[in-house]
């Protein structure tokens, strides 16, 4: 599956594992990823393409134009566990 900024992807390994994580930039070799939350817009985090798993869901620019409405749109589109 071909990446794009703005598309949900789930984190595989490392301290954010099993987490829902925008991308916020493409590489070559690596993404640009953020939550809103304990990594915001301002701080991304770079991840391997292969410690990543991408998903269907993209947001606008417009849900990511602020960490909050971030936050607000991995809620409203990942359904939650236990929920």
């Amino acid at each position: 599956m071909e990446l794009k900024c703005g598309q949900i992807v789930r984190s595989y390994s490392g301290r954010d594992k099993n987490t829902f994580l925008v991308i916020t930039e493409i590489r070559t070799d690596c993404v640009f990823i953020c939550d809103g939350k304990e990594r915001p817009l301002e701080r991304p985090k770079r991840k391997n393409l292969k410690h990543i798993c991408p998903t269907n869901f993209r947001l606008s620019e417009k849900q990511m134009a602020t960490n909050r409405e971030l936050r607000r749109a991995i809620r409203d589109l990942i359904p939650q566990s236990g929920a």
